[in-house]
Order: structure tokens, then C-alpha cells, then sequence
């Protein structure tokens, strides 16, 4: 998987967000430790999760 940086994430969809965040974590689970992929996908997941937290409403 490539890295999907956060200026990426934040030009897509709610909905394709959370598809690419499954996508990271499988990719993620499977890599082998301490591999370039392994790291891709972490930050990905990081890179992803902020833009999420942006997006959510506070209560």
C-alpha cells in the first residue's frame, strides 16, 4: 500500500476514508515488522485518523 499522506486524506470522502483506514490496518497486520510497507501503512492509519477527527462533530 502507499502512503496516504494527509493532504490526500483530506481530499477524500468521509466514506472512502474509513475504506482506506480497513485497507491500512489489514495491510498493516500482514506486513512484515519492521518492513517499509509495515511503516507506510502506519502512517497511513495516523495520517487518516487525524482527518477523521477533524471531520467529527464535537459534542
Amino acid at each position: 500500500m502507499k502512503l496516504i499522506s494527509r493532504f490526500e486524506a483530506a481530499s477524500r470522502s468521509t466514506a472512502e476514508l474509513h475504506g482506506l483506514l480497513t485497507e491500512a490496518f489489514n495491510t498493516f497486520a500482514v506486513a512484515p515488522r519492521g518492513s517499509q510497507q509495515r511503516q507506510d501503512a502506519l502512517q497511513s492509519m495516523r495520517n487518516i485518523e487525524d482527518e477523521l477527527a477533524v471531520r467529527t462533530p464535537k459534542l
